[in-house]
């Protein structure tokens, strides 16, 4: 395992046919562990919204509160290539505000890379931010802060019109400068097609087996986060229900004063004591 995973091991991965793991993050421990597990890449994802928020979409996500969760994932992370999610709104303005928008990830953040969401119309936002010296990761298919345009999470690219169109997507930020993709919500053909077709990475979420790696939000993994579970997952854990256990017991614990035991708890010089006992008894008869 390489020392530290970066935005050019993802093309070396790529041309040396070794799948590339992913997963999202949002704190110091969490990162901890998941890049402890040699995981390559670790998205601080805008799904902070929903499964760190408990918003019902990613749309209410801030420069802000990226920035911060970054701060944390970074810190917790010696391996894995740390990219920092664009919220919305954060690149779509300018190409101005989105290079500003890019650094503080990166400066303040400690990403080692950005990602953002859309095509061909995007183009020139990932030069301006390559320019700029900062790794990109594109993301088309599905694009949750497009959710309104398409009405709802639906899965992209069944007709041939929008199959063609996702594939010239592709094409676009390829030439445009980024070291990866990410194909949400496509049909496995079409993930295949455009992998094939395009020299840097693809990184598959809903989108087959095909794609040179793979990425899910450590949540859905480890099922911690019930709202709603996507076609696509598979979940490795059920920590939601294992977490509910011990909560109760704990609870339960407390309640029938189990908890906490002599071991738990710490202990003093019996005469310092007996001579504040004293001590406050002179207090009282004075």
């Amino acid at each position: 395992m390489e020392s530290k995973f970066t935005a050019k091991s993802f093309l070396k991965a790529k041309q040396d046919h070794q799948k590339i793991t992913m997963l999202t993050a949002y704190d110091y421990s969490m990162a901890k562990i998941v890049d402890g597990s040699g995981i390559d890449g670790i998205l601080v994802g805008d799904s902070l919204g929903m499964v760190m928020q408990g918003k019902d979409s990613t749309l209410g996500v801030t420069m802000d509160s990226e920035t911060y969760h970054c701060q944390c994932v970074s810190r917790g992370v010696q391996h894995a290539l740390v990219v920092g999610d664009m919220p919305f709104l954060s690149y779509q303005v300018s190409d101005e505000e989105a290079v500003r928008n890019a650094g503080r990830l990166i400066q303040e953040g400690g990403a080692g890379a950005v990602k953002l969401e859309g095509g061909r119309p995007m183009a020139r936002t990932v030069k301006a931010i390559v320019r700029a010296q900062i790794p990109v990761m594109g993301h088309i298919g599905l694009t949750p802060q497009s959710v309104h345009v398409f009405g709802g999470f639906k899965v992209q690219g069944k007709e041939k019109a929008r199959a063609k169109a996702l594939l010239e997507d592709a094409q676009g930020l390829e030439e445009a400068g980024v070291f990866a993709i990410v194909l949400e919500a496509v049909p496995e053909s079409l993930a295949k097609l455009i992998t094939e077709k395009v020299s840097v990475p693809t990184i598959g979420i809903g989108a087959g087996r095909y794609c040179d790696g793979q990425i899910l939000v450590i949540h859905d993994l480890l099922g911690m986060y019930s709202d709603f579970t996507p076609k696509f997952v598979k979940q490795y854990a059920n920590l939601k229900e294992t977490m509910s256990d011990a909560v109760q017991a704990y609870s339960r614990d407390v309640r029938e004063q189990r908890f906490p035991e002599k071991k738990h708890t710490f202990s003093m010089d019996e005469s310092i004591l007996k001579d504040l006992k004293i001590s406050l008894q002179g207090e009282i008869l004075k």
